[in-house]
């Protein structure tokens, strides 16, 4: 099955983890805004859209990348065992945000520069689109998203389902 993706707007980190990581329902029951991503990992493939939008190479960087959210490396660091209690880092489940910098270039990106950015994102190794219209749909999705989430203020969360 593999890793899945689902990206959302939510006015806050607290918001984006009830909504995502510590409630019973879905996405759908809290009318949240998201869309499925399946395989486009916020890291390397979104970064790499990112990076074709800006007009430079795509390098990872820790410091200007997607920051965690969720779980809370300070409340309960990785690797760390506590008897009695279930590592909230092996339930396999990573909730991040999105950089700012980031939202704000994919809601920049003009009509005329979708179809660039979809044959070029749909030659990167990292991911498999089935074809043109695809990718183009993907950099569409990416695109709305962020527009809306500028709009109302809030941050772009990637829920990660290992």
């Amino acid at each position: 099955m593999g890793v899945l993706h689902d990206y959302f707007r939510a006015p806050d980190a607290t918001t984006a983890i009830a909504w995502a990581v510590t409630s019973d329902t879905g996405l759908d029951d809290h009318g949240a805004d998201w869309f499925d991503a399946k395989g486009l990992d916020v890291h390397v493939v979104v970064g790499q859209l990112v990076a074709f939008a800006e007009g430079v190479p795509f390098h990872v960087e820790r410091d200007t990348g997607p920051r965690l959210v969720w779980p809370d490396q300070e409340a309960w660091p990785y690797g760390e065992v506590r008897p009695g209690e279930e590592s909230p880092w092996d339930g396999g489940l990573l909730l991040e945000m999105m950089p700012e910098a980031w939202v704000a270039t994919l809601a920049s990106v003009s009509d005329d520069h979708v179809p660039m950015l979809a044959a070029q994102w749909m030659e990167i190794p990292e991911v498999t689109f089935d074809d043109f219209a695809d990718a183009k749909g993907a950099v569409e999705q990416f695109r709305a998203l962020a527009r809306r989430t500028r709009g109302h203020g809030h941050g772009v969360f990637v829920r990660t389902i290992i």
